[in-house]
């Protein structure tokens, strides 16, 4: 009888090592079969392969939050994405009004040939209407309208249009030429207001839409673009600190609205530059909205702005004038006019005397002297420096109220 071989130790791990490799092996394919068991989930299948990548969600509609501003440590090569300029218009344009004026003028007629020969002849007139159309806008519920002193003065009539169509004659609350802004006021109810932002920030570069009614074509909107800030010395107004812009401003437009991308007030459309044989396009002026502000506040408040006045006319000098006096152009004005009985002319001020310096400041233009001394309360004092031919002065004047013509309507 046969003896079976005895296992050894090298039979026995030989044995536990397969063991150990099918069960693995076994597990693994239990667990790639039944992924549940240990509360796996099977992987998605792979997507298909494409072309190009998919195009990119639609960017989300314009609001303040959503609009980026440059600053401290902001990335100026990020995109600014702006998909359009619907809300703000929507937001602002109800505001808006077109302005319909119109005044009676009467004309001596030219005499015919036959009454001339025979002498005296009675004269005779005509009359006509002058119509003229411009914008406004509503600035508080109580119907308070601004809008520019040239769109309504002289006017017999001014009746304003409602961006929903409605239609009412508008009373003068006062008038500064100065500036040439006015104030309207309007008797209805339920009345859309335009938000009245700042126009303190503004920065050349920000975007601007322009609102108005430019040649009766009713509501229009323009944009543009701030192009510079803080223009004077245009020759249209007294007080001359414009903001300027790309928007399209055409007639029509004067009174009307520019405001940010927010929908809000920053300003009133006054001029654009005469584009009349090849002239530049693209260069128009607006009043900014803080100026606006206290001009409305004191009108509403007075029936007029209050500004100070020394009673003396000044000029800025000229190059040869500079050269005589031995200062550096810009460095003082010349009085050109001067009221007699006044405390400047008293003082010994006399039309040719410079002026240097107002309140311990050098004088830089004659609108600088003129917007500085409009700042100033009437009743208080002021100091003068300047020289009355080759002598230097330094005296001191009393703030009167400046006078204005505006006019007046009940």
């Amino acid at each position: 009888m046969s003896k079976l071989p005895v296992q050894g130790p090298r039979a026995f791990v030989s044995f536990l090592l397969k063991a150990i490799v099918f069960g693995l092996a076994g597990a693994f394919l239990l667990v790639w079969w039944k992924p549940a068991i240990l509360g796996l989930h099977a992987a998605p299948p792979a997507p298909p392969a494409q072309l190009s990548p998919p195009a990119p969600p639609a960017p989300p509609a314009l609001s303040r939050s959503a609009v980026p501003t440059a600053g401290p440590g902001s990335d100026s090569r990020a995109p600014i994405v702006i998909q359009s300029f619907a809300d703000a218009v929507a937001r602002a344009a109800p505001a808006v009004v077109n302005i319909y004026t119109a005044r009676v003028v009467t004309e001596r007629t030219q005499a015919a040939p036959l009454d001339q020969l025979f002498g005296d002849y009675w004269p005779s007139y005509r009359q006509h209407v002058e119509r003229s159309l411009g914008s406004g806008v509503i600035v508080d519920a109580q119907g308070t309208i601004v809008t520019n002193q040239h769109v309504v003065a002289g006017a017999d009539s001014i009746r304003v249009q409602l961006a929903d169509g409605r239609v009412a004659d508008a009373k003068v609350v006062g008038l500064d030429p100065d500036t040439d802004l006015a104030i309207l006021a309007l008797s209805i109810k339920k009345l859309p207001v335009m938000p009245v932002g700042r126009s303190d920030t503004l920065r050349v570069g920000d975007i601007v839409l322009a609102i108005g009614n430019p040649y009766g074509l009713s509501q229009t909107v323009t944009q543009g673009i701030v192009s510079a800030i803080g223009r004077g010395q245009l020759g249209l107004a007294t007080f001359e600190n414009f903001i300027q812009t790309d928007a399209a401003i055409n007639l029509g437009n004067s009174g009307g609205a520019l405001i940010d991308i927010h929908g809000e007030l920053i300003g009133i459309n006054t001029a654009v530059l005469n584009r009349n044989n090849g002239g530049p396009e693209g260069i128009g002026f607006a009043i900014p909205v803080n100026l606006v502000r206290g001009v409305m506040q004191q009108i509403l408040k007075n029936g007029h702005v209050v500004r100070g006045w020394l009673g003396f006319v000044p000029q800025d000098l000229s190059e040869e004038q500079s050269a005589q006096y031995g200062i550096q152009t810009g460095g003082g004005i010349t009085v050109v006019n001067i009221v007699v009985k006044s405390q400047a002319y008293e003082a010994g001020l006399r039309p040719g005397d410079l002026v240097t310096g107002v309140a311990g400041e050098n004088v830089r233009s004659s609108q600088d002297l003129v917007s500085r001394v409009a700042a100033l309360k009437p009743g208080s004092e002021v100091e003068l420096e300047g020289r009355h031919a080759s002598q230097p002065f330094k005296i001191k004047l009393k703030v009167i109220e400046r006078p204005t013509h505006e006019l007046r309507r009940s």
